[in-house]
C-alpha cells in the first residue's frame, strides 16, 4: 500500500500540470476570460480552475481585471477576467533566440566580423554601465565582483561570487581571489554561435573591476555555469594575460575556499 501511494504522487501532480497549462493555454488563445468561462470550456469545476487562476497570478504568469459591465449586476463578488502575462506566455515559447541568430547573421554577412563585435561591445555596456557607479564603490576586484554578481542578478544572471585561491602549479605561487559565477545566461544559444558577446562581456567585466580577468567556462560551450576568475591582484599571477582572456592558464588550478584552506595548513602556512 505504501508503494501504490507513494507512485501516485507522480501522476497527480502531472495531472495537475496539465490542467494548469491547459488553463493558461485558454487564456493564452481566448482571453481575457472569467474562470465560470474557463471551467465550462474545460469541463472542470470554477472552484478548480480557480485553484489553478490562484496559482498563474501568484507566479506573475496571469493577471486580473475587472470584467466589463454589460447589464445590471447583482450582489456578490465583483466579476473579473483572467489574461496572461508576458512570462505566462513564455511557457509557450518564443522564437527570439532563433530570431537573433538570423540577425546577426545577417550583420556578419552584410557589414562584416566587426560590425558584431560593435554590437557585443554595445549590448554588454548597456547592461553595466547603469551599475558602474555602485560597482566602484566597492573596495578592490573582490568587493567590486561581488558588487558586479549582485548586478548581474538583478539583471536576470543568477550571479554569484566567491572567494577562491589560485596555484601555480609551477612554481608553487598562491594568489587569493573571487569566481564570478552566472548560473544563467539568456542570450547563451545567440552565443554558441557568436561568441564575440562572451568575448566582449568578459573584457567589459574587467574594466569594470580593474583588473584582468579569466573566463574557465560558459553555458554557451556546455558548461553548468559562466564563470569567470578575478584575481586579487594581477602581480605574479600565472594567467597574467591580456584583458578578455577567455582559456585558462595551462599552470593555473582553481582552487576552492575549504581546499585552499587545507591545502596552506598542511604546508605550514606555505601555498600548496
Amino acid at each position: 500500500m505504501a508503494g501504490a501511494a507513494a507512485g501516485a504522487v507522480p501522476v497527480q501532480i502531472t495531472a495537475e500540470g496539465r490542467t494548469r497549462h491547459e488553463v493558461a493555454r485558454l487564456l493564452l488563445e481566448r482571453g481575457p476570460l472569467s474562470a465560470v468561462a474557463v471551467a465550462d470550456e474545460l469541463g472542470i469545476s470554477p472552484t478548480a480552475v480557480r485553484r489553478h487562476l490562484d496559482a498563474l497570478l501568484a507566479d506573475g504568469e496571469a493577471e486580473a481585471r475587472g470584467a466589463p459591465r454589460g447589464g445590471p449586476r447583482g450582489r456578490g463578488r465583483p466579476a473579473k477576467q483572467f489574461l496572461l502575462t508576458e512570462p505566462g506566455r513564455a511557457r509557450f515559447g518564443h522564437a527570439y533566440d532563433d530570431l537573433a541568430v538570423a540577425a546577426i547573421r545577417f550583420l556578419a554577412e552584410h557589414a562584416g566580423e566587426d560590425a558584431v563585435r560593435a554590437f557585443a561591445e554595445r549590448r554588454v555596456a548597456a547592461l553595466v554601465e547603469p551599475h558602474r557607479e555602485e560597482i566602484n564603490r566597492a573596495a578592490g576586484p573582490e568587493g567590486r565582483a561581488e558588487a558586479l554578481a549582485a548586478a548581474l542578478t538583478r539583471e536576470g544572471y543568477a550571479a554569484s561570487a566567491r572567494q577562491v585561491g589560485v596555484v601555480d602549479k609551477t612554481s608553487g605561487a598562491g594568489v587569493a581571489g573571487a569566481q564570478l559565477c552566472q548560473h544563467h545566461c539568456p542570450v547563451a544559444h545567440v552565443a554558441a554561435e557568436f561568441p564575440q558577446l562572451c568575448e566582449a562581456e568578459t573584457e567589459a567585466f574587467a574594466e569594470l573591476l580593474g583588473t584582468h580577468v579569466q573566463r574557465l567556462a560558459t553555458i554557451a560551450r556546455g558548461d553548468a555555469a559562466c564563470t569567470t576568475h578575478v584575481p586579487a591582484s594581477s602581480a605574479g599571477h600565472p594567467a597574467a594575460t591580456e584583458p578578455g582572456s577567455t582559456q585558462p592558464s595551462p599552470d593555473a588550478h582553481i582552487a576552492w575556499p575549504d581546499e585552499g584552506r587545507d591545502a596552506v595548513s598542511a604546508n605550514g602556512g606555505q601555498p600548496a
